[in-house]
């Protein structure tokens, strides 16, 4: 007996959306039977997770600050999905547009005027594209695969990061510690829920989805996007410039990723640091495909994955979990969700070894 691997003929496509449904179940079960092995309460543990977080307005507020970044981010990984550009290096870009966002507000510290907050997220999102730009430029003209060149940029923007932290952009008041000085008030993003920490990047994340459902439903650069990353051929038959489509998808979502990296230094942080994020660049690829990379469907995959954020702290003060159960919560989640895809659209078939022909016997001479 052996095992053989085939495709499907038919995928499923009601199968193929309930599948996130699905994975997330599978997750919740699994770490109900690992926290029981762990020694911990899995009622008590799974309240603290999912449900304890959000019952202040306080939590629902910090729920949204961790979901902005992880959706903003998530919406322009999805549409380079969509066309098979594979950008892995947003965590990258989001240093560099923080780092260009971020200079702004230390070259203007002291000032007022409505027009830093602009401006810095102006060179956010040129400092993103920019960084972008170079695994664009590689794969368009040398056909260099944008996976590994994206993703080993992001180590050089974070040791970039630190020279500036740990030199040059030192606070000089600051003790010591490797961070910038605190930005001025005219550099730090407005709050629109008073009390909390809930900022204007809420706002435009939610802008940035209805923008890219309509970008991709509406417009023919969308319907592009699809055609290149479904039917290749098809796209070059109808003349579509497949290295136009590759720009458009590593400076979009670069820029995205650097727009959200001067939020995040101008809003929840507040000033330069060596380690600005959690690996929000990292975390929305998990969103981009939990969301079915369609972008409205990447609000409430970020909402989930931001609730493992702020459930995994608020599991750490009330029943003691470590702090990796985050990281093991989105790994397994991102596990079966892959698991499904796949069972989805291939199947496991049991297959008998063929018999073998019999021997014939060969009469002496």
């Amino acid at each position: 007996m052996s095992l053989r691997i085939e495709p499907r003929r038919e995928i499923s496509w009601r199968m193929l959306y309930l599948t996130p449904f699905l994975a997330v179940l599978l997750t919740v079960m699994t770490g109900f039977v690992v926290f029981m092995f762990m020694g911990y309460s899995p009622l008590q543990t799974l309240k603290s997770f999912f449900i304890s977080p959000i019952m202040t307005g306080y939590g629902l507020a910090e729920l949204g600050v961790k979901a902005a970044p992880l959706v903003t981010i998530a919406v322009g990984l999805a549409i380079g999905f969509r066309a098979n550009v594979w950008n892995i290096g947003a965590e990258g870009q989001l240093t560099m547009g923080a780092i260009a966002g971020g200079g702004i507000a230390l070259a203007t510290f002291g000032q007022e005027g409505s027009w830093i907050l602009p401006a810095m997220m102006l060179a956010g999102i040129l400092g993103g594209m920019a960084y972008a730009a170079i695994p664009a430029f590689l794969k368009t003209r040398f056909e260099v695969s944008e996976i590994l060149t994206s993703l080993m940029l992001t180590y050089i923007a974070t040791l970039f990061l630190s020279i500036l932290v740990y030199g040059p952009w030192k606070d000089p008041e600051g003790y010591g510690f490797p961070q910038s000085r605190m930005f001025s008030e005219a550099a730090i993003v407005p709050i629109v829920w008073e009390g909390t920490r809930l900022h204007i990047g809420a706002l435009i994340a939610l802008a940035v989805a209805v923008a890219a459902w309509v970008l991709m439903t509406r417009s023919i650069i969308g319907f592009e996007i699809k055609v290149v990353g479904q039917a290749p051929a098809a796209a070059r038959f109808a003349g579509f410039a497949r290295n136009r489509i590759v720009w458009l998808c590593l400076l979009l979502s670069g820029g995205l990723a650097g727009l959200v990296g001067t939020i995040e230094v101008s809003g929840p942080i507040g000033q330069i640091i060596p380690n600005l994020t959690p690996g929000y660049g990292f975390t929305a690829i998990i969103v981009a495909f939990l969301g079915r990379l369609h972008p409205l469907g990447i609000v409430p995959a970020g909402l989930l994955i931001a609730l493992s954020y702020i459930g995994g702290e608020n599991a750490q003060v009330e029943v003691g979990l470590p702090q990796g159960a985050t990281g093991l919560f989105q790994g397994m989640l991102l596990f079966f969700l892959l698991a499904s895809d796949f069972l989805v659209r291939y199947r496991i078939v049991l297959t008998r070894p063929a018999a073998a022909a019999p021997r014939r016997e060969v009469a002496p001479a």
